[in-house]
């Protein structure tokens, strides 16, 4: 496999193609990521960098993105995620924070205007891959900072915010949550319902990663549009795990045209993974409630650090991520799957695949399985991009 210091050693247009008897793999996949436009829905990097400033115009100590990493490894347009914590959402400052962070992000193209760029559009992706510059689109992952005024959606349209995930760890105003041990609403609460014939109006993808299985059938039969999953793998590798989706599930988003982007994290890619990190999120989380420490996120970042160094993990590699995109394929065709990392949003990640330099390192694991190039740009941008516009262009209405 690659390594990010020589990704992109050679020249354009000398590798062998795919069809090539004993083509090299670890150059095609260079080809590729480098030539490809590359969308990953899912980066946590303003959450990160409201904990721990960094610069990251240069190659960073810490994290899984920066512009150094990101142009190794081709990612072109990673979607910032401005997440809202339910800390935020119980404490009333959700809008707030989530304006605090898109700030951030329009400041990494005002310091840096020559590496970042803000996305508002299909189109603007399109432009700044012809320039060489990464494009930053943006989506809520929490829909809690829209509070229960609606004319706040059209506020978070016009700052740039291109998909909502409708909430997130917990039960919110407008649907539940995967991770609630109970249910609020039983799926989507009525504001919730006009919530997405709204998000459908505007022109904002509706995210339903993080949402409970019956909110996810809710949007299905409601939205006009195709939906996303921006970050969620298959349940069928990690049985009773309900932030992941199960076949039942991929199916019915294909339906609706739409697209799972598969995440990147340890514990959504196999069973054993899974329950390793289950028994530490358990462990950690009644550790901070002995403590008063509950929504401390250093000292939750402290203990989840002390329990790993004490707890050994079973090894995850870039074949079991591989295994779930083999799986939506089988289920439902090459059309409805796509990448979404959780980069900076998780600690765990597969062995070859511990940051942004290393997508190629993806790409040559899906040359090995006879994807052909055709399906890997569907992989890598297409569909999502396919989605992406079908939103835009109901939101514009009949030409």
């Amino acid at each position: 496999m690659l390594v990010a210091a020589v990704l992109f050693a050679g020249c354009r247009g000398e590798h062998p193609t795919a069809d090539t008897p004993g083509a090299d793999l670890e150059q095609q996949s260079v080809r590729l990521a480098r030539e490809t436009l590359i969308v990953d829905t899912h980066v946590d990097l303003p959450d990160r960098l409201n904990r721990n400033p960094e610069d990251i115009s240069a190659q960073t100590g810490n994290g899984h993105f920066d512009y150094v990493r990101a142009k190794a490894g081709g990612l072109n347009a990673p979607f910032m995620s401005i997440y809202v914590s339910a800390d935020h959402q119980e404490a009333g400052d959700a809008k707030a924070h989530a304006d605090a962070l898109i700030d951030m992000v329009e400041g990494f193209e005002e310091a840096w205007p020559d590496k970042f760029a803000v996305a508002r559009s299909t189109q603007d992706v399109l432009r700044n891959f012809e320039r060489g510059i990464i494009s930053l689109p943006m989506g809520l992952e929490n829909g809690a900072a829209i509070e229960d005024d609606l004319a706040n959606l059209e506020h978070f349209y016009n700052r740039g915010i291109r998909y909502i995930t409708l909430t997130h760890s917990k039960n919110n105003q407008f649907c539940d949550s995967s991770y609630a041990d109970e249910d609020t609403w039983g799926g989507l609460s009525p504001l919730g319902r006009q919530l997405i014939a709204e998000m459908n109006r505007i022109g904002i993808m509706i995210d339903v990663s993080h949402v409970s299985d019956e909110a996810f059938y809710e949007v299905m039969e409601l939205s006009k549009t195709p939906v996303i999953a921006s970050h969620s793998s298959c349940r069928h590798f990690t049985p009773g795990f309900e932030r992941n989706m199960d076949d039942r599930m991929i199916r019915a988003l294909a339906s609706n045209g739409g697209v799972i982007q598969i995440t990147f994290g340890a514990a959504f890619l196999t069973e054993t993974a899974n329950e390793q990190a289950q028994k530490a999120w358990d462990t950690v989380d009644q550790y901070l409630e002995d403590h008063g420490l509950t929504g401390d996120e250093a000292a939750y970042e402290e203990q989840q650090e002390r329990y790993w160094a004490e707890h050994p993990r079973t090894e995850v590699n870039i074949g079991d991520l591989v295994d779930h995109f083999d799986h939506v394929v089988a289920l439902v065709g090459i059309d409805h799957v796509g990448i979404g990392s959780d980069f900076e949003g998780v600690a765990w990640l597969p062995v070859g695949m511990e940051d942004a330099s290393a997508l190629p390192n993806l790409i040559e694991e899906f040359l090995r399985r006879s994807y052909t190039e055709e399906d890997i740009r569907k992989i890598l941008s297409g569909n999502l991009l396919r989605v992406w516009r079908e939103v835009e262009q109901y939101a514009a209405g009949p030409l």
